[in-house]
C-alpha cells in the first residue's frame, strides 16, 4: 500500500467541503413550508411553542438535522474512496450496496461505507449482508478471484472490530487505518474538514434566516387566527386529517 499523501488529502477535502456547504444551502432553497409541516405537530405543541417564529425555527432545525447528517455522510464516504484510490488504487464499486473495492496484501476488499454507527434497521442490515455476499461471489467468479473480504466500514465511532453476519465490521480509527495503513489519519483529516468553516457557516446562516422569515410570514397568514395565536386544530387537521375509515368498518 502506498504512503498516503496528506497534502493531496487536504486539497481534496478543501475542495469537497465547499460542495457539502453548497448542498446545505440547496436543501434550504428546495425546502417548502408544507414539507416542514409534515413533522409531528403533537410534539411541537407538547414543547409549548407559542410563536410562529419559534415553531418554524424548530421545524427547520429538525428537518435540517437529518438532511445534513445524510449530506455529510456522503462527503465522508467519498473521502474514504479518495483515500483508498491514493493508497491502493481502490475504486468506487458498481456492485449494489458496495461503495469501495481495493486490493491489499493479496486480499480483495469489498466495502460498504457508512458515515456513523447508527444506521439502518434490521431489514436494511439484512439487505447489506446479502449485497456483500453477492459482491464476494461476483469477485470470486471473475478473473480476479482469490481471497475476498467483505467489510462494513464506519467512518466514526469507537466500536471494536468484530466479525458478524459474514463480514468484518470496522469502525473509526481502525477503518481509516484499513484504507491507508496510517494510524493517525483519523485525526489528521479533522483540520482540513474545518477549512473556512466560519465563512461557509455564516453564508448558510444568512440563507437560513431568509427562509425562516419567509416561512414565518406564510405560516402567520395560513395557520394563525386573527389574534395572532397559532391555530393548532387547523395545523393538525392539515397535517393529519385523512378520515376514510367509514369505508372499511361495518
Amino acid at each position: 500500500m502506498n504512503r498516503i499523501n496528506l497534502d493531496a488529502v487536504q486539497h481534496y477535502v478543501n475542495q469537497s467541503i465547499g460542495d457539502f456547504h453548497k448542498a446545505r444551502i440547496r436543501a434550504l432553497e428546495n425546502s417548502a413550508l408544507q414539507r416542514l409541516l409534515k413533522k409531528n405537530p403533537y410534539l411541537f405543541k407538547a414543547k409549548n411553542l407559542i410563536t410562529a417564529g419559534d415553531l418554524i425555527t424548530s421545524l427547520m432545525e429538525a428537518s435540517l438535522s437529518s438532511s445534513e447528517e445524510e449530506l455529510f455522510g456522503d462527503f465522508l464516504e467519498d473521502l474514504a474512496v479518495f483515500v483508498a484510490q491514493q493508497t491502493s488504487g481502490g475504486h468506487k464499486s458498481t456492485a449494489p450496496g458496495v461503495d469501495l473495492e481495493f486490493f491489499n496484501h493479496d486480499i480483495h476488499y469489498v466495502v460498504s461505507v457508512k458515515s456513523g454507527p447508527n444506521w439502518g434497521n434490521s431489514s436494511q442490515q439484512s439487505k447489506l449482508e446479502q449485497d456483500l455476499k453477492n459482491a464476494v461471489v461476483r469477485v470470486k467468479q471473475s478473473k480476479r478471484g482469490g481471497n475476498v473480504q467483505p467489510v462494513l466500514g464506519i467512518c466514526y465511532g469507537k466500536t471494536r472490530t468484530s466479525y458478524l453476519r459474514g463480514y468484518l465490521k470496522i469502525v473509526g480509527q481502525n477503518f481509516w487505518y484499513l484504507i491507508s495503513e496510517n494510524k493517525d489519519l483519523y485525526t489528521e483529516i479533522i483540520e482540513p474538514i474545518g477549512y473556512q468553516a466560519r465563512e461557509h457557516n455564516d453564508a448558510f446562516l444568512l440563507e437560513k434566516a431568509k427562509v425562516i422569515n419567509r416561512f414565518t410570514k406564510l405560516f402567520l397568514e395560513t395557520y394563525c387566527d386573527e389574534t395572532g395565536a397559532i391555530n393548532w386544530a387547523r395545523l393538525v387537521e392539515v397535517t393529519c386529517g385523512n378520515y376514510d375509515l367509514d369505508k372499511f368498518l361495518p
